[in-house]
């Protein structure tokens, strides 16, 4: 089995393992394996956290542009391009934001 190992601040926090030994350690866990995962597109995800509603819901969250773009891991600047519509952050980046940002539906 290959895996690899993601770590944040030194720590592991995730593990990348092929699709099929994914399918067999759900299979010895007697789960039930679900159908092919497809990644969401940037659009999929802009439908679901729309970027126009970003700066609202940052600063209902008390976040500051810098904070929130430290936490994602993006520059300041980045994030005021994605704010205002000048650029489109892939899917990694989204689903960081919608994270922080508390929304549901992002896991």
């Amino acid at each position: 089995m290959t895996v690899q190992i993601i770590a944040r601040d030194g720590e592991p926090e995730y593990a990348v393992l092929p699709w099929a030994d994914y399918q067999a350690l759900l299979q010895a866990a007697g789960r039930q394996q679900p159908a092919a995962a497809v990644a969401p597109t940037p659009a999929d995800a802009a439908n679901r956290a729309p970027l126009g509603e970003l700066r609202a819901l940052r600063e209902a969250k008390g976040l500051s542009p810098q904070t929130l773009a430290r936490s994602v891991g993006i520059s300041p600047h980045y994030l005021a391009l994605i704010e205002s519509g000048e650029r489109q952050p892939d899917a990694a980046i989204l689903r960081s934001l919608a994270w922080e940002l508390g929304l549901e539906g992002w896991s």
